[in-house]
């Protein structure tokens, strides 16, 4: 499981209900018991992992006395840095950099990417990657599967498949729409099949002496890196999860001082990227992306502006319509999981006739995640979004189809989007669940 809950510092506020049930329209958990003997918790006694718990973590982040909190993982990462047998990589997700900064006193929002390079190689890593590599591999590979069902008359609309807190609660809630959801494995876990693959091989590594970190801003990442299907490179993909906050007590474990430290870049070849994956950290930031690659692609034409505004912002629901070649696109984006449902009930009564929508578990997207640096509430969250179009303005490349990196990746060595071997590495397969069994 992704989170831990600690009764004893519970004082019954039921923040942690309110959100899970009004926000996130999940109620996993509830006031269990009467009188003195009231707990705070699934019913029937069984536990976050038997319950319907999708892991997104919004509770942590409204909990004043952090009776909740994310499964600490850092004795983990120490012990694989202090062995010499193992060859510690890491990958940081885009959503990481614009709050990290947060933790040592900077305003939310800051772009801290080269000085969190830095410290994370002052810890001990062998190589510092870039998640942003392997979102702009995923558009590459959604991108494709979007315009094959388009072209093949296949299941519309196609749904995004980044956040495993939405994959979960989809699952769970809405399983007879699982053909809607896009194949695609996470960046995360794409990141994890290549690093001991493709790496390993131009490395000259052993895979199994890999140790594979990714620091997400998200703790249903921690889930989502334990699920069995995640092992096509014959490994465990992703062996630990960290969140922005545990990073930041590593940081602090190891008496680095964050402000101070010059700005450092991420390693070759996994760390090279283009603005449109660092918009994945933002709401409507997949959307976006995606429309940028897919209209080349089809059009042969050149954008005059690279920003679709209309799926930006903090509003629930967004839509628009993008046109497309002779194809008028239309697409949706919701945040937050009770916004969610909100798009799968009109989709099961028929009243979604879009393309592709894209969904985010976390208010805000990965920006609002559940492993964020609290506080985290509504102003936090727009400076955070605000950051991450700032880096995505100041990258020399804005569209994931031109990361030469992407490119030599398909030429060396998975050949097209969707071949063979992507499918292999890069897409994956969902579980239908019981509305409070976890599988």
């Amino acid at each position: 499981m992704s989170l831990v809950r600690d009764p004893d510092k519970c004082i019954l506020c039921r923040r942690c209900v309110s959100v899970c049930e009004k926000v996130q329209t999940v109620s996993a958990i509830a006031p269990q018991g009467r009188g003195f003997d009231t707990v705070i918790a699934p019913g029937v006694d069984m536990g976050l992992a038997g319950s319907n718990c999708v892991n997104c973590g919004q509770c942590v982040l409204v909990c004043p006395t952090g009776a909740l909190y994310e499964r600490d993982q850092t004795e983990e990462v120490w012990a694989a840095l202090a062995d010499p047998q193992k060859h510690v990589v890491v990958q940081t997700a885009p959503a990481v950099r614009v709050a990290i900064g947060e933790i040592f006193g900077m305003e939310p929002g800051s772009v801290a990417t080269g000085q969190m390079v830095a410290a994370i190689r002052k810890l001990g890593f062998d190589k510092v990657f870039d998640t942003d590599f392997t979102a702009d591999l995923t558009i590459m590979e959604e991108g494709s599967e979007l315009l094959e069902r388009v072209k093949t008359g296949g299941t519309l609309p196609l749904i995004t498949s980044c956040s495993p807190g939405w994959v979960k609660f989809i699952e769970h809630f809405y399983p007879t729409l699982l053909p809607h959801v896009s194949t695609c494995k996470s960046p995360q876990q794409m990141f994890g099949a290549l690093a001991k693959t493709f790496y390993a091989e131009k490395a000259g590594v052993d895979p199994a002496d890999i140790f594979s970190v990714s620091i997400m801003p998200c703790t249903a990442k921690k889930f989502e890196a334990q699920r069995p299907e995640m092992n096509a490179s014959g490994y465990q993909d992703v062996d630990v999860v960290l969140t922005t906050r545990e990073l930041g007590r590593m940081f602090k474990q190891a008496g680095i001082n964050f402000n101070e430290l010059p700005e450092e870049n991420y390693d070759d070849p996994l760390g090279i990227s283009t603005g449109a994956a660092v918009i994945f950290g933002a709401t409507g930031g997949v959307m976006e992306a995606a429309l940028r690659t897919v209209y080349e692609i089809v059009t042969g034409n050149t954008l005059a502006s690279v920003d679709f505004i209309d799926v930006r912002g903090m509003e629930g629901v967004k839509e628009a319509t993008v046109k497309v070649g002779d194809l008028d696109v239309k697409v949706a984006v919701a945040h937050g999981l009770g916004n969610a449902r909100k798009l799968l009930d009109a989709l099961q009564a028929g009243e979604a006739n879009y393309h592709f929508i894209e969904i985010m578990c976390c208010p805000g997207g990965c920006i609002g995640g559940g492993g964020q640096p609290i506080p985290t509430n509504y102003e936090i969250r727009q400076k955070r979004i605000d950051g991450i179009y700032t880096a995505d303005e100041a990258m020399v490349l804005r569209k994931s189809h031109e990361n030469p990196a992407i490119q030599q990746l398909y030429k060396e060595y998975l050949e097209k989007p969707l071949g063979h071997k992507s499918h292999e590495l890069l897409h994956t397969k969902y579980t239908p669940r019981g509305e409070y069994n976890q599988l």
